[in-house]
């Protein structure tokens, strides 16, 4: 824990600041290229798998809710595994969603690389994209090290522009293929393989949600606040996600011929400068997807050590701006490797096998919790309780499960990795402590 008197974080998250960074983790980079191979796989189902998608995300998100409306600490899911389960559980937990986050940033980068090739196409040189990490990151560990105000702020507007951004594409859709004859797309596929292996990918698509949790040490009243932005995002994204899809669909002959598919759908509906708009709304998107994860998952690392689990220098505070500093250049400098030597699908892979395994602890913390509830061991009183609560994380838990044997033998392996590295890390913490 902090020494007494040590410089604290301070509460400056308010619930809509919250909010924006639930929706600038959910909404980044996915919704600019999914709907290629969704279209494709599926074709006039493509936007019922957002939906079910969606069906299956809330029942996970539920669920975090209430495990979330029990705790004011940082952490996120990790402080949750701690919580419930242990310190063995809770560190795999931490090392999970750290990686997660990790592959999640470093892929989004590389796709504001991409798009910023298209007004300037030096940034997409070996030597100008090294140039574009710096800047970005650099600047974002700047305007959050000096205080998490500015940087939920940040978050804040890029969440609201991107909503416009999309919007707007979405509303010039319906207006055109209200005027005009929409496209055939193929039949949806009867077999249900297809339909599994899409489910995986949209996971990737509506997850992030939980990375907005980890800052709540910073947040004014989490117990609270943090059900009301969880569906309050959710909601939104799922409105966005199913739209755009649509668009998409009904727009383009051969969505799976493109790698941009609202890019060439806006060219078909509004010209060349239709393109680029979307092209500017993907930059501001994936900007405001690194802005909120600059805020958030500095604040996991913050945590392990408050707990003696990461040294100390990761939970110190500067006693004048009250951020993590360490823990914000260490995220940055993380990043900066990863996007640098991966690429946008080599780093998408790895989080999104990850985060199944922390989707899944968290569902199942929520019986467990409620078991404990008027016990010495209970965790605080949740502030929302979900009706029929250990029957959704059941499905929850059922869900994950079936969306892992959807996972390649390589993540499989990685996964497998990252395990024995965590199992290491907590027979190290329990050696170096006294008995």
């Amino acid at each position: 824990m902090i020494a007494p008197g040590a410089p604290e974080l301070a509460r400056r998250i308010g619930r809509w600041a919250l909010t924006g960074l639930v929706i600038n983790g959910i909404i980044g980079s996915a919704i600019f290229g999914l709907p290629s191979p969704v279209g494709k796989s599926l074709g006039a189902g493509a936007p019922w798998a957002w939906a079910a998608a969606a069906v299956l995300i809330s029942v996970v998100v539920a669920c975090f809710a209430e495990v979330a409306s029990r705790f004011r600490g940082a952490g996120g899911p990790y402080l949750y595994a701690h919580a419930t389960y242990g310190r063995f559980v809770g560190i795999q937990t931490g090392w999970m969603a750290y990686l997660t986050r990790l592959t999640a940033s470093a892929a989004v980068i590389n796709l504001f690389v991409s798009y910023l090739g298209v007004f300037l196409p030096a940034a997409v040189t070996p030597t100008g994209k090294l140039v574009v990490l710096s800047v970005l990151l650099g600047g974002l560990a700047v305007v959050n090290g000096i205080g998490v105000g500015p940087g939920a702020g940040v978050s804040s507007v890029f969440a609201t522009l991107k909503l416009l951004g999309l919007g707007g594409f979405i509303a010039g859709g319906i207006i055109w293929l209200a005027g005009h004859t929409a496209v055939q797309p193929p039949a949806a596929p009867g077999a249900l393989d297809p339909w599994l292996a899409t489910l995986l990918v949209l996971v990737f698509a509506y997850g992030g949600f939980e990375a907005a949790l980890i800052p709540l040490a910073e947040a004014r009243d989490p117990e609270r606040d943090a059900p009301v932005a969880l569906f309050a995002a959710i909601g939104i994204a799922t409105l966005v996600y199913l739209s755009a899809q649509a668009v998409v669909t009904y727009t383009l002959p051969n969505p799976g011929d493109t790698a941009t598919p609202l890019a060439e759908s806006a060219r078909g509906f509004l010209g060349e400068g239709g393109a680029r708009f979307i092209a500017a709304i993907a930059l501001l998107s994936t900007f405001g997807y690194l802005a909120g994860a600059m805020v958030n998952v500095p604040r996991l690392t913050f945590a392990m050590a408050e707990r003696h689990e990461l040294p100390g220098a990761f939970a110190a505070v500067h006693p004048r701006f009250r951020t993590p500093l360490v823990s914000i250049a260490t995220f940055a400098v993380l990043v900066w490797l990863l996007a640098a030597s991966g690429s946008f699908l080599q780093n998408v892979s790895l989080s999104v096998a990850a985060r199944l395994v922390t989707y899944g602890l968290v569902c199942a913390a929520l019986p467990v919790l409620r078991g404990r509830d008027g016990t010495g061991r209970a965790a605080p009183p949740a502030r929302f309780r979900l009706r029929a609560g250990p029957a959704v994380a059941g499905l929850g838990i059922l869900g994950m499960i079936l969306m892992a044997t959807q996972v390649s033998a390589r993540e499989l392996r990685i996964m497998g990795g990252l395990i024995l590295v965590a199992g290491i890390h907590y027979l190290a913490i329990r050696y170096r402590e006294p008995s």
